[in-house]
């Protein structure tokens, strides 16, 4: 059986909530430099969501996100912020589908470089972003994260 699925604009009213979740639940324990019970934290990811551009994945266009991804167009750069799928619905290649949706923005903004910060643990992760043309670059210490980048060069 096949998984259909579409990918929209985030709307904050009726997402925000599942994505906040998302975030706490399956982000939030990989990183080590977050907490998902840090109240400051938490009431400023609606502020953060604001500031980039975010895309769900989901069922239908008013049904709720399965999945999402945040991201930011700095100058020429595609800065790849957050990406999470909901554990019931990983495996069918949705993650890959939000990425390459991502892209596909990113060369519509002329970023000719896209870059991502994956946290130190999250093998499953760094071995996607690798298979979707990402090479590590350098390791971070002290916020324990590789970043990744790729070029969208023509």
């Amino acid at each position: 059986m096949i998984a259909i699925a579409l990918i929209r604009p985030r709307r904050p009213r009726t997402d925000d909530a599942e994505i906040i979740r998302l975030i706490r639940t399956e982000l939030m324990p990989l990183s080590h430099t977050a907490n998902p019970k840090d109240a400051r934290t938490i009431r400023e990811l609606p502020k953060r969501l604001r500031q980039g551009v975010t895309f769900v994945i989901s069922r239908k266009k008013t049904s709720m996100p399965l999945g999402f991804l945040h991201l930011y167009v700095i100058g020429d750069i595609l800065q790849y912020d957050m990406l999470a799928i909901h554990p019931d619905h990983r495996g069918k290649h949705w993650g890959r589908l939000l990425m390459a949706h991502g892209e596909a923005y990113g060369r519509s903004k002329n970023c000719t470089l896209a870059r991502l910060f994956v946290d130190k643990g999250n093998d499953k992760a760094h071995v996607l972003y690798q298979r979707l043309g990402f090479t590590t670059v350098r390791y971070y210490d002290y916020i324990r994260c590789y970043e990744m980048t790729k070029s969208l060069a023509p």
